[in-house]
């Protein structure tokens, strides 16, 4: 078992101020590989007043020395790239496969943007005889999550440096590894001293710390709708910015006139890919009700040929959920949707039967789901994919639109102009057609509790400038 037992204060690892301590679990071995240390408000504190320091310094750098700084970082994680990739298979179960090509990859991905983003950003705009800029927000907290480590570091570290920002980083305390390898790929770029900060710990501790902290600017937070309320409610005293990507119940709208047995492979897949721990998973699947058997044998034929097991393993789709908290939880709604009457096609309760040890979900499909089902209504993030049968195109966008969340959508049609016509109807940040991926220049968010703000490409660095109006700036007759 390896050691992580200090925190990246100021240019350097400091001991923890606290004598607590986190086993870190391999869930495909349900054993523990490591141990990391739990901040305290101490830390917190110390690593604010870092930040809150080189704030003054690093929010007047010009946009060359950030480019420059930026690229430094992306050279490094590219050399770092393999220990990123094996770092998220240990901490979250990702098959290595799908930690190079996916989970590492996006990180990189969001980094490489936001360069190209700040190499051209206009951030001074005329306005009659004022000029409008724009400036860093000030010192930033983020808060990150399990389930795209790196993902999420990426597209709140790497915009907070292009505005000129400082921060201090709250990595998952239950995938902490990879968030320890970036900070090692930080510093070997050669980022100032207290620029960047990062504090391993829990949410009720340092979470908490972080959102009501005098003198952290804003906060990002990736999480649960639930501790995203909390996060904002610690927020609120000091009236820091809060930005939010928080939880979904993507619906997958199947319309009459699409090639069914490509939509619904395809939306099946997406929904079980990494392991269905995706806050965007197209999770609600709407289609014909004179077409759901269709849906059912094309959905349980991609469920079977979806191989659950070792993330070492070449041949391996999925790994396990992260732990034995989450495989609980799922297994829990899984035997609520049949207990609810929904039918189940593919799947069900217990492991894979090849399998006696690890946090592995068998890929579950139920069909007859109503929208009042609990599984149509809570975000499982596991494997499972709820089919939802319709009558007529207004009763599928009324029950797409029947939720609390509004992250991401998906609409497929043979006819482009009526997928189109559908999309502009769905209450979601994002929606995808005919099955198109994302792009990392557009903005990722959502609606209703599904949180606010935007990240991703210049509306992620946008997330982290301030607007500042100085009239008289620009006289006509200067």
């Amino acid at each position: 078992m390896k050691d992580h037992l200090q925190f990246y204060i100021d240019g350097a690892w400091v001991p923890a101020s606290g004598g607590r301590t986190l086993e870190v679990v391999n869930p495909a071995t349900e054993e523990a590989y490591a141990r990391i240390a739990l901040g305290e408000t101490a830390d917190v504190d110390k690593a604010v007043a870092a930040a809150k320091r080189a704030f003054e310094r690093f929010s007047r750098t010009s946009r060359k020395e950030r480019v420059e700084l930026l690229e430094s970082v992306i050279e490094v994680y590219k050399k770092r790239y393999d220990d990123i990739a094996e770092a998220i298979s240990d901490e979250m179960g990702a098959p290595m496969s799908f930690a190079r090509q996916a989970q590492a990859a996006a990180g990189l991905g969001h980094l490489s943007e936001v360069l190209r983003v700040l190499r051209d950003y206009e951030f001074d705009e005329i306005i009659n005889e004022t000029v409008v800029t724009r400036e860093p927000v000030g010192v930033c907290g983020f808060i990150t999550p399990w389930n795209w480590p790196l993902n999420q570091i990426g597209c709140k570290v790497g915009p907070a440096l292009a505005a000129g920002c400082t921060m201090v980083l709250k990595p998952s305390e239950i995938a902490p590894i990879s968030a320890i390898v970036f900070t090692e790929v930080m510093h070997e770029a050669g980022v100032p001293a207290g620029v960047y900060n990062m504090v391993n710990g829990d949410g009720p501790t340092v979470g908490q710390a972080l959102a009501s902290h005098p003198d952290i600017d804003m906060v990002s937070f990736t999480g649960s709708t639930r501790a995203g309320i909390a996060v904002a409610r610690a927020a609120a005293d000091t009236v820091k910015r809060v930005a939010q990507e928080l939880g979904g119940k993507s619906p997958n709208i199947i319309l009459p006139d699409a090639d069914i047995v490509r939509a619904v492979t395809h939306g099946t897949r997406q929904c079980f890919s990494n392991s269905g721990q995706s806050c965007n998973a197209p999770t609600r699947m709407l289609v014909p009700a004179d077409r759901q058997e269709e849906a059912i044998a094309v959905a349980r034929e991609v469920a079977a040929a979806t191989v659950v097991g070792d993330p070492r393993d070449e041949g391996t789709t999925i790994g396990p959920v992260v732990s034995k908290a989450q495989f609980d939880k799922i297994q829990r709604l899984i035997e609520q949707g049949i207990a609810e009457g929904a039918r189940l096609v593919a799947g069900g309760p217990g492991r894979p039967e090849h399998l006696n040890r690890g946090y592995y979900v068998r890929p579950t499909v139920f069909a007859d789901v109503r929208n009042d089902m609990t599984i149509a209504r809570e975000e499982i993030f596991g494997p499972v994919l709820s089919i939802l049968p319709y009558r007529d195109e207004e009763e599928a966008i009324a029950i797409a639109n029947d939720t609390i969340y509004g992250l991401s959508s998906y609409v497929t049609s043979g006819d482009l102009d009526h997928a189109r016509a559908v999309a502009r109807r769905i209450r979601a940040g994002m929606v995808h057609i005919n099955g198109s991926p994302a792009d990392l220049a557009a903005p990722f968010g959502g609606y209703k509790q599904s949180g606010n703000g935007r990240e991703w490409g210049r509306y992620g660095l946008e997330d982290f400038l301030e607007v500042k109006a100085m009239f008289g700036y620009n006289p006509k007759n200067a």
